[in-house]
């Protein structure tokens, strides 16, 4: 009867943690997300993909004082801006780092890391971005709750 209960608890626990990492999600706001392809990897070439996972690709667009919302990418995410500027606000650790981009750059979000993209600009911003590595049929992003090291956002 014991072993029951502690089942039993465990399995709350984890519902309330699921439920507790989707309520605490930080939306985007004003992002217009376009998916433009999406393969799976059938290949054995040098680019260090996983055989068997989809690579995603998208246009995304936020307007002037929108943001992504706190995310990750399960494989990361190569991203060029093809249109305005935006600061990128990434968690590492207990630190907020900060870079800021515009038309003609590119960047690198890693598999895992935790950031915001805030439309500091006064057009909206246009990336157009590859996501290696998704799981098959998974979402190539995951809304993460505000870390809480980057103070104001």
């Amino acid at each position: 009867m014991k072993s029951k209960w502690v089942w039993v608890l465990l399995v709350g626990l984890l519902g309330a943690a699921v439920y507790g990492g989707t309520v605490l999600a930080t939306p985007p706001s004003g992002l217009t997300n376009v998916p433009l392809a999406r393969g799976t990897d059938l290949s054995n070439g040098t680019i260090p993909l996983q055989a068997g996972t989809d690579v995603a690709m998208a246009q995304i667009t936020v307007v002037p004082g929108g943001s992504s919302g706190w995310h990750s990418h399960p494989g990361g995410a190569i991203i060029i801006v093809k249109q305005g500027a935006l600061t990128v606000y990434r968690a590492i650790g207990s630190q907020c780092q900060t870079a800021t981009y515009s038309a003609g750059q590119a960047f690198i979000e890693r598999p895992g890391e935790v950031d915001q993209v805030v439309n500091t600009g006064t057009v909206p911003y246009v990336l157009l971005v590859t996501f290696p590595r998704v799981p098959q049929g998974d979402s190539a992003r995951i809304d993460q709750p505000d870390p809480g090291t980057c103070p104001g956002l």
